[in-house]
């Protein structure tokens, strides 16, 4: 039986609140199992917390400030961040990084917010969830500092270059349903043939990025966790392999990044 791993949904969205459990049951119910519930500031950190309590065989959470928020940061919400990283349920730092495109923080502050959450992650050991949008050099220039995480760059979407960049300082990689959109997606197509197996890993990004190769497309227009076969496919489609042997390989990735084991229950 395969065991899908979703590690990116934003399950403490607004869009999942009239109707969270049924998108978790959907989820579960069509082999993803397990699901990486992300946090992006201090509230949605806390909300993924208590979501994972309440299904612990399931749910791993990640705590941070997204780059879009680091100019929320105050020494009380570094504290905050800090105690919640406390949490047995927590497996990495972030979502964290640079957005230079949108900019809905200066610059100068994602740099340095971005910067205390790789020292913070060194220091608790603890891996890095990295978001990361037209900043690719100064991404690399902070990471090739921080050497001890463990890193993943989630919802990667960018050129064969960028990928072996990453891949060269020990990245893994996140391919989300970006992958199937045939509009935007050549250059990630090509850099999915470089990914080693050991590097790759899947995600939604749910509920956004609904995956294109969906038919017939969901009313809501909403992606799902539920949603996760389509992704791997596709890349299981690009990379010329089978495609059970992919879902079990970014299983065993998220297993070894995160120190997350499978649940017994589940096997």
């Amino acid at each position: 039986m395969n065991i899908w791993t979703d590690i990116c949904v934003n399950l403490t969205n607004q869009r999942f609140a009239s109707d969270q459990e049924a998108v978790i049951e959907r989820a579960i119910n069509n082999g993803v199992q397990r699901m990486l519930i992300v946090g992006t500031d201090i509230t949605s950190s806390h909300a993924a917390i208590e979501l994972c309590h309440r299904y612990p065989d399931h749910m791993r959470a990640t705590v941070g400030c997204h780059p879009h928020d680091a100019k929320t940061m105050d020494e009380k919400a570094w504290q905050q961040l800090e105690d919640l990283l406390a949490s047995p349920m927590v497996v990495a730092v972030g979502e964290c990084g640079l957005d230079f495109n949108r900019n809905f923080s200066e610059p100068a502050t994602q740099l340095e917010v971005f910067a205390r959450q790789m020292a913070l992650a060194s220091d608790k050991d603890l891996p890095v969830f990295l978001h990361e949008r037209d900043a690719c050099i100064e991404m690399l220039s902070i990471l090739s500092q921080y050497p001890k995480p463990k890193k993943v760059i989630h919802c990667f979407t960018g050129s064969e270059e960028q990928a072996q960049g990453y891949l060269e300082l020990d990245c893994y990689i996140g391919v989300t349903g970006w992958v199937t959109d045939e509009r935007r997606n050549q250059d990630l197509v090509s850099a999915i043939e470089i990914i080693p197996n050991e590097r790759l890993l899947i995600e939604t990004d749910a509920p956004y990025l609904l995956p294109k190769n969906i038919a017939p497309k969901p009313k809501s227009g909403r992606c799902e966790p539920c949603h996760l076969p389509y992704v791997s496919e596709k890349i299981a489609e690009l990379r010329n392999t089978n495609h059970d042997v992919l879902v079990a390989v970014t299983t065993l990735n998220s297993i070894k990044l995160f120190n997350w084991p499978v649940a017994e229950s589940l096997l």
